[in-house]
Formats: C-alpha cells, structure tokens, sequence
C-alpha cells in the first residue's frame, strides 16, 4: 500500500502465465497486487480451487504481489479457499432477466442469505459489481441489493465504466455506496455505431479504451474518493479493444491513476 492508502491491483484475465512469471510481471508494471480468475482454463480453475488458490497466493506473495480479489463462484468451497489464501473478496457480477425483476433479486437475496455464515467464518466479503446492460448496472440497485447486509458479508466493488455507460454520476454512485464500499474498478469505455437496426435505428456498441479516452472522468472519481477519505484497492481490470496492446495500455492507465491519487 502507498502512502495515500490505495493498494493498486490488476485483474489478471489477459495473462495466462505461470505464477512466478505473473508476479513479476505484474510487480514490474507498478502494481501491488492483483484480482485473480478462478475459472477454466486459468492458473486456478474452480473445481481445484481449495488447493491452488492457497499454493498460489504463496507463490505471489514469494514476488511481492498479494492477490487482493478472486472473479470467481460464489459458494462454500470457493469461499474456505479464499479464507485459507489470506484473499479477502470474491467479486460477482449479478445478471438479470427482462421479467420479475424484483422477485429475482429477491431469489438472490436468498442465495446470498445461505452464504453469509460461511462469508462470517471464512473473514471474506462477497463483492457485487454493477455491470451495464443485462446485470445490475448502477449504484441504487446494488443498494438495493446490499442494505440488509453487514458489508464484511457482502459489499460494493463500484467500477466507474460501467457506471459512466448507463448514465449515473459517478460523485452520487460513490455517495450511495460509500458505505458498503469494499473495492473500486478502474476502466474506460465508450460507444461506437455498429450501423441500423431493422427499423433504421442507430446500434451501438460499447468500445473499451485508455483511462484518459472514455466517458468515465477518472479525475472526478478520484477527487471524490480522496476527498472522502477512500482508504482500499483500486483494481485495473485491463480490457482494451487493442488487445495487442494491453501492457502497454495497462502501465500507462496505472501512471495516469497515481497521479491521481
């Protein structure tokens, strides 16, 4: 952590390296530390998660590079790994139909109901992100989501693109959050035509880009997240269009954000 209190992380989806390499890697470009996937065909795949999300934080922490977030299930077993790993939240995001919006939440609810004994022993936090389109998308619905919830068992990752593509300002999303607030994603986005419906509307489509390109002021989040005091991980999640050029992109979006901060 520096010295303004912010851990700088990155979501480490684009390299698929050994883990001695990744640390390096990651520890080279700047960053302290990272959000792991825990999914197939990455260095931690679920079904093996209760042995190498521990052997894996080890081997990162033998770099220097703590793994401070998991994309990863929500359940028990995933949940007693991240306890035995020193890894303190699970990011989700949480999808939902076009119908009974309300009773799905409420579904989900209960789901995370049955996961909080497990979240109170095991010391994790579940991290709900806002994502735009078909998913909770901005900070009132995940309130909705979270008010009932102690934030040790279930809290707010708030990632300022998604928020920025439907709309909301980002000094009000961080307001309604601020108390459930447990990490901050860094990314940028905007949207480009994709030519004409059927009917001859205008399509779109959602292009991913450099903190300094998109539709989300990175200045404005920082401003407010200093001048509340945020104390926590910023998390880099490192999706670019170019993705020949995510390196490059992803150590010029970290020198952008410390200057920031």
């Amino acid at each position: 952590m520096n010295h303004q209190g912010i851990s700088y992380s990155v979501f480490t989806k684009p390299w698929k390296l050994p883990l001695p390499e990744l640390g390096r890697f990651v520890r080279g470009l700047g960053f302290d530390g990272i959000e792991l996937p825990v999914r197939p065909g990455f260095q931690v795949e679920p079904e093996r998660v209760a042995t190498d999300l521990p052997e894996a934080a080890r081997r990162l922490a033998d770099e220097g590079v703590r793994i401070f977030s998991i994309a990863g299930p929500a359940d028990q077993p995933t949940i007693e790994a991240c306890a035995g790993a020193g890894v303190p939240v699970i990011r989700i995001m949480v999808e939902l139909k076009k119908t009974d919006v309300l009773a799905q939440m409420e579904q989900i609810q209960r789901e995370y109901d049955a996961l909080v004994p497990h979240l109170d022993r095991a010391g994790v936090t579940l991290g709900l992100q806002n994502h735009c389109d078909w998913f909770v998308a901005n900070a009132m619905g995940l309130h909705c989501l979270l008010e009932k919830y102690d934030p040790r068992h279930v809290a707010a990752v708030w990632d300022a693109a998604h928020n920025a593509l439907e709309g909301e300002q980002p000094e009000i999303a961080i307001d309604i959050l601020w108390p459930r607030l447990c990490m901050v994603n860094l990314k940028n986005a905007h949207r480009r035509p994709a030519g004409q419906g059927d009917s001859g509307e205008a399509l779109w489509r959602v292009s991913w880009c450099t903190g300094r390109e998109g539709i989300a002021s990175w200045p404005r989040v920082a401003a407010e997240l200093k001048w509340r005091g945020y104390r926590g991980v910023l998390c880099l999640t490192a999706e670019y269009d170019d993705e020949d050029r995510v390196d490059e992109l992803v150590a010029e979006d970290l020198r952008f954000a410390k200057s920031l901060f």
